[in-house]
C-alpha cells in the first residue's frame, strides 16, 4: 500500500545528534520539510557511503528548510558508537533516529521482517507530516543524495502552486505544466 499522500503515523524514539541523545517525535516532522533516510545497519558497508552523501547534501537541504532524519534499527547507543568510531560517519551533523522495536520501520513499510533490518527508503515528507516522494533501493543498490535537491523544489513548488505540476527533469526556474483537456496527446 503506498504511502503517498497520506500522514505518517504517530511514533515517538531516541536519536543521537551533535554529541547528544535526543528524543524525536512525529510530531518534530510538522511545520518543515523533511528526508527520512532508512538504512540497513550501523558499521555496515553500503549505509556509511550513502549516509556521508547525505552529509554532503546536507546544507543545501537546510537553505530548503529541510531538516534530514536517518533511520536504521539500531539503537541510539549504536549511533553514537559509530559516530565515533567511523571517519564517513562522525561527519554526520543531521539527527540519526534508532529504531530497535522495529516501529518506524514497519511505519514506513520498509522493514524486512526476515533480517529485521530496514530496506534502503528515502521518504520526502511536506509541513503538514504528509508524504510525497518514496524511494526504495534493494540492499545492494546505494541512493545518490544529490537528486533529492530537485525533488524537494518541486515538491515546494507544487505545494504554492495549485493546479500546477512539474514535468520530468524539471529544475528550479523552468516551466511547469498546467494539467488541462488542451494537453492531452500534445506533449
Amino acid at each position: 500500500m503506498s504511502l503517498i499522500g497520506k500522514e505518517i503515523e504517530s511514533f515517538e524514539a531516541q536519536a543521537y545528534h551533535n554529541g547528544k541523545f535526543i528524543d524525536v517525535s512525529s510530531e518534530d516532522f510538522k511545520g518543515k520539510w523533511n528526508v527520512v533516510c532508512f538504512y540497513p545497519a550501523d558499521f555496515s558497508f553500503v549505509c556509511p557511503t550513502e549516509l556521508e552523501d547525505l552529509q554532503d547534501q546536507y546544507a543545501a537541504l537546510k537553505e530548503l528548510g529541510t531538516e534530514v532524519y536517518s533511520v536504521s534499527t539500531d539503537t541510539h547507543y549504536t549511533h553514537k558508537a559509530w559516530h565515533d568510531h567511523s571517519d564517513a560517519i562522525s561527519k554526520i551533523e543531521y539527527i540519526m533516529v534508532a529504531d530497535p522495536s522495529h516501529t518506524i520501520s514497519r511505519i514506513f513499510d520498509v522493514l524486512d521482517e526476515e533480517s529485521g533490518l530496514s530496506q534502503r527508503g528515502t521518504f520526502i515528507i511536506d509541513p503538514d507530516g504528509v508524504v510525497q516522494t518514496v524511494e526504495i533501493n534493494a540492499d545492494g543498490i546505494g541512493r545518490d543524495a544529490s537528486g533529492l535537491i530537485d525533488k524537494i523544489r518541486a515538491a515546494q513548488y507544487v505545494r504554492t502552486h495549485p493546479g500546477e505540476v512539474c514535468p520530468a527533469k524539471w529544475k528550479e526556474g523552468e516551466d511547469t505544466l498546467t494539467p488541462s483537456l488542451d494537453l492531452v496527446g500534445k506533449i
